[in-house]
């Protein structure tokens, strides 16, 4: 199957210096997009049918950032799939460095594991050390390792697994839009250590510019570094653009997490603007910001723990011989209205569509 790409005809058309149509109800198209997104997930649309699940397998998870909330969930759901296939998972921590990803690396390939998946990191990053694991005939599948969803064949990736990183961009910004009244002044976080970062703040961007909304500033600064650099930042962008500043787009909730006590500070109200709106990943913390109204009011979810089953399930066909299953998850756009559905008491995104019943029967367990 042919890797898939989630740069739309808009996305060609700004990169070639073509202006996008303009819309004709640009508050409906926005609305439309957030109402389909906000629904209950809970019909099954993923793999049916593929390989009896192997026995006696050992596999490696080489997690960019274990702080990183989206990562351990990943992890997490990895590590249930394996246990139901009697697999067993060793995970490795980057803590957020390109040399502790290559350290990791390195501690992965010594361990001449079963496979290995990639989690929260550019796979291009550590072309040097994935040429030595597909020399080894080492599978390998990853977790938002690239801007597309699916093989990346040079690289001996089997399957890149995610949503679909541009929806999960315009669903962010059409929320603000339409929470704005069709007049948004957005500020974009993003890390340009990452590709895929890059890419959703750079459709998020368009999206807010061709609904007619209003990018004030488009922040690059490292999501491994919040902790130390959001708080000065909150306050330095507050004192440059006051109450024009209404909504945030951050790539990841992690931004989120340092912003509150300077908002606090600035006398804001956890509701106040600017209104905080995270296009990934559903953290539980960011659920627990969107149900107490604390700085946060929307994060664009993926379903993480799904997303560690359909790994296993990728390596499983990998084992066995087999293409990717070509599967794509689905987002959810998480608000206070909707934050008690489809696992949000847990505080994450898990549709309650029966994923790992669906897997196990895939698998013959």
């Amino acid at each position: 199957m042919q890797r898939r790409t989630f740069l739309q005809l808009g996305v060609a058309c700004l990169a070639f210096g073509i202006a996008s149509p303009t819309l004709a109800d640009p508050m409906a198209a926005a609305k439309a997009v957030v109402d389909k997104y906000a629904s209950k997930v809970e019909k099954w649309d993923g793999p049916t049918t593929g390989p009896k699940g192997a026995a006696g397998k050992t596999i490696v998870v080489l997690g960019a950032d274990m702080k990183n909330g989206g990562i351990l969930g990943v992890t997490k759901g990895v590590e249930e799939a394996a246990a139901a296939l009697g697999w067993t998972v060793k995970t490795l921590d980057g803590a957020g460095s390109i040399g502790g990803r290559t350290a990791a690396f390195g501690q992965a390939l010594a361990l001449n594991p079963d496979g290995i998946i990639i989690n929260g990191f550019d796979a291009v990053e550590q072309k040097p050390a994935m040429e030595q694991a597909k020399a080894a005939k080492i599978p390998m599948v990853a977790w938002h390792a690239a801007p597309t969803v699916g093989p990346i064949d040079d690289l001996g990736i089997v399957a890149n697994v995610s949503t679909d990183p541009m929806e999960v961009s315009k669903a962010a910004a059409d929320w603000a839009f339409v929470d704005a009244k069709g007049k948004p002044g957005v500020i974009i976080f993003t890390d340009s250590t990452y590709q895929i970062a890059i890419a959703k703040a750079d459709r998020m961007k368009k999206e807010i510019e061709d609904l007619g909304g209003k990018v004030l500033e488009y922040v690059d600064t490292p999501i491994a570094e919040t902790s130390q650099r959001m708080p000065q930042l909150t306050t330095s962008l507050l004192q440059k653009y006051g109450d024009a500043w209404t909504h945030s787009l951050a790539i990841n909730d992690l931004y989120f997490d340092f912003m509150g006590p300077s908002l606090a500070a600035a006398g804001k109200s956890g509701t106040d603007a600017p209104i905080n709106v995270a296009a990934g990943d559903g953290s539980e913390s960011a659920y627990q910001r969107i149900r107490s109204s604390q700085f946060q009011k929307v994060t664009v979810a993926e379903p993480l723990n799904l997303q560690g089953w359909q790994l296993v399930d990728e390596l499983n066909r990998a084992m066995a011989g087999e293409k990717w299953s070509g599967y794509i998850s689905p987002l959810h756009v998480v608000t206070s209205d909707n934050v008690e559905f489809d696992g949000g008491p847990d505080n994450r995104f898990d549709p309650g569509n029966g994923y790992r019943d669906e897997y196990k029967k895939v698998w013959g367990k």
